[in-house]
């Protein structure tokens, strides 16, 4: 066996580095991944020791960029797309020909030539994806109105810099530089060239370009929305989890690189349509757990191949031109940002967060920065300061979220009382105060509907619209129930649960952070808390000092584990109900601070014995003489873990007829639900 292996001392080394020091970054409350960046400066050639390999940490990295953004893709709908293309579209385009027109000056500045300037320019005027949706993950904002604005503008920004990534080598040729003939290095633009025998310039490559994405695109929506569910399906219906994962990656990586090939897209672009044409599947939500292991392990990766660009020394040598290409990456696009949502008559916490977001950047920029050098185009000078501006902000960026919540209350004061009001009929203020709710029909004073004539004007409708944005900026109110339960998660589960309280009368609220849950909730008029039940100020919200019960609702118990324990401290007599899928994760959560766990699988096995006539003795826990059974076992059912009841053996049918009917029985067959045990710390 050959002793020589890059690529698996590579994986090694990037992935223990950047574990140590991602877990030191985390004890010294920074984010872990400034410890992946440090740790891909370490295992670069700019640093004593071992060196990495330089060309496969950027292919592995690409690969969580495919994966990334096929997780996205599954979240993110065409119909989500086409909702904010009203604001992605020119907010992006603007945006970014400021931010090209600010590295442009500042290369003229250096002394580069005009191209240069513009490569420059064009750089630093594009997020990073991995960044950005990894921002808005860990603050739970993906399925957000404001989430779905910058991943939108990010996919505007992506399909910009495939048209760049085509006509600057055309630019090149065109201005003498190493752009390779007709067509400017493009294979299908110099084949097309050739067979029309004319150069096609640029005009014909940027049309040429346009036709290649709209294929794509077209592709996707006509052959790809047929096929990729229907494969997937198929692979559902074999039982086998192995090929259902291996089915989802290969759709994922085979589709983004299919698409980078026969169409000229990016990798990234491939993957996130990918993702959205399966999302209408109902197999999006398996296809997305599947995939996030692998997604979360080479993200990591793309960060320390970040790290390993690096040379530590330009901060010295270069100092003023760092400083300026950082200003702008933080200071230039967050402005033109925050202006150009603003202006689309957006709240201000939309306009910090897309600011905030779009103030770094990342990988698109490496690839224009080699491109760029490799045309001759760009000097090596401006390669080394994208890569110290891409550093400086990934790792300014968790710093700038910090700083746009400390300036929001600031901003919306001023801005609020600065900007042109809207006309909107005001409810007469000479009686009490009533508490409206907006998102209902307007009704005439006697309480009938209103005259059909009372037509919403544009106005009005936007008014309503601004409202409705406004809601979730509004900072949150602790609630005023007491001796009430808190429900946490309005999944499956949790809508039950919070359906039979309603309807029993007993005083809830609901704990959730998913988009289409909260509106649910709202129309329905429960009481809700938006965020994240982990964080111990939105547990505190929820009023838990005070509630009777917690029902812990959602399926991750190592989310559930984060909920208990918050909860636990917040109120050590608390009675708390979660929900697993193996022993393992009851016994988690029981150490936790649950006082008791239900295990779904076992529940149903309850259910259909009880229609055998065999339930009765189905132990509602682990018992002693039950041996552990492992969680999640690869091609088995946690169900199929239940063992015979009491010890008995398996053996004849039981006396009682199975005929009789349920009612003659002494107890009900179909158990209530049992009330809780009386509040108490767990032991």
């Amino acid at each position: 066996m050959p002793h020589e292996t890059p690529l698996i001392s590579t994986l090694v080394a990037g992935f223990v580095l950047a574990f140590v020091l991602g877990a030191l970054a985390n004890r010294l409350k920074l984010p872990p991944l400034v410890g992946y960046l440090v740790a891909g400066v370490l295992v670069g050639p700019h640093t004593p020791g071992y060196v990495a390999d330089q060309q496969l940490a950027p292919e592995l990295a690409e690969i969580g960029v495919i994966l990334l953004m096929f997780g996205v893709g599954l979240h993110f709908s065409l119909k989500d797309l086409l909702s904010v293309r009203g604001i992605a579209v020119p907010g992006a385009v603007v945006q970014m020909g400021f931010a090209t027109l600010l590295g442009w000056g500042l290369g003229m500045a250096l002394g580069w030539s005009h191209g240069g300037g513009l490569v420059f320019g064009l750089a630093l005027s594009v997020a990073s994806t991995v960044v950005l949706l990894k921002a808005l993950q860990e603050r739970r904002l993906v399925e957000s109105e404001r989430g779905k604005i910058a991943v939108g503008w990010l996919i505007v920004e992506d399909l910009a810099m495939v048209l760049a990534l085509v006509l600057i080598p055309a630019v090149a040729s065109i201005a003498g530089g190493d752009g390779g003939g007709h067509g400017g290095g493009d294979p299908l633009a110099t084949l097309v060239s050739r067979a029309l025998g004319m150069d096609l310039g640029l005009v014909g490559v940027l049309a040429l370009t346009l036709v290649k994405v709209a294929a794509f695109v077209a592709f996707m929506l006509i052959v790809g929305r047929r096929v990729i569910p229907a494969v997937l399906h198929r692979i559902a219906h074999t039982g086998s989890r192995e090929l259902f994962r291996l089915g989802v990656l290969a759709i994922a990586l085979g589709v983004a690189f299919g698409a980078a090939k026969l169409f000229g897209v990016s990798l990234a672009l491939g993957a996130f349509f990918a993702g959205m044409i399966l999302s209408e599947s109902e197999l999006s939500h398996r296809a997305a757990q599947e995939s996030l292991p692998l997604r979360d392990a080479f993200a990591v990766l793309f960060f320390v191949s970040v790290g390993m660009l690096f040379d530590p020394t330009i901060l010295l040598r270069d100092p003023g031109p760092v400083v300026a290409t950082f200003a702008i990456i933080v200071i230039g696009k967050s402005l033109a940002a925050f202006l150009i949502v603003i202006a689309f008559n957006r709240t201000v916490g939309t306009a910090l967060t897309i600011s905030a977001s779009l103030a770094q950047i990342g990988e698109f920029s490496f690839i224009l920065a080699e491109l760029g050098v490799g045309l001759k185009l760009l000097p090596e000078e401006g390669r080394d300061l994208i890569l110290a501006g891409a550093l400086l902000s990934i790792v300014f960026n968790p710093i700038m979220f910090v700083l746009v919540e400390r300036l929001k209350p600031w901003l919306e004061a001023r801005i609020v009382r600065g900007s042109p009001k809207v006309a909107v009929a005001q409810p007469d203020t000479s009686g009490p105060e009533l508490d409206v709710d907006r998102t209902k029909p307007l009704v005439s004073p006697d309480g009938g509907p209103a005259p059909a004539a009372a037509e919403p004007s544009v106005a009005t409708v936007e008014a309503e619209r601004a409202a409705a944005v406004a809601d979730e900026d509004a900072p949150q109110q602790a609630t005023a129930l007491s001796g009430h339960i808190v429900l946490v998660g309005y999944g499956r589960v949790g809508a039950l649960v919070g359906e039979q309280l309603k309807a029993a009368g007993v005083p809830f609220l609901v704990v959730e952070d998913a988009e289409k849950p909260i509106a649910a909730l709202k129309e329905s008029g429960a009481e809700t808390i938006v965020g994240n039940a982990a964080a111990s100020d939105v547990l505190a919200l929820a009023g838990l000092d005070r509630a009777s019960r917690l029902v812990v609702a959602i399926p991750n118990a190592f989310e559930a584990g984060q909920v208990v324990e918050q909860a636990r401290k917040l109120n050590p007599n608390l009675v708390i109900l979660a929900r697993a899928h193996a022993y393992a994760e009851i016994e988690h959560l029981e150490k936790l601070g649950a006082n008791e766990v239900i295990m779904g699988e076992r529940e149903i096995a309850r259910g259909m014995l009880e229609r055998l006539g065999l339930g009765r003795g189905l132990p509602s826990g682990p018992t002693p003489d039950r041996p552990a059974a492992p969680p999640d076992s690869p091609g088995g059912d946690p169900a199929s873990e239940v063992p015979p009841t009491g010890g008995a053996s398996p053996g004849p049918a039981p006396t009682t007829p199975a005929a009789a009917p349920r009612a003659a029985e002494p107890e009900p067959a179909a158990e209530p639900l049992r009330p809780l045990p009386p509040a108490a710390t767990p032991a």
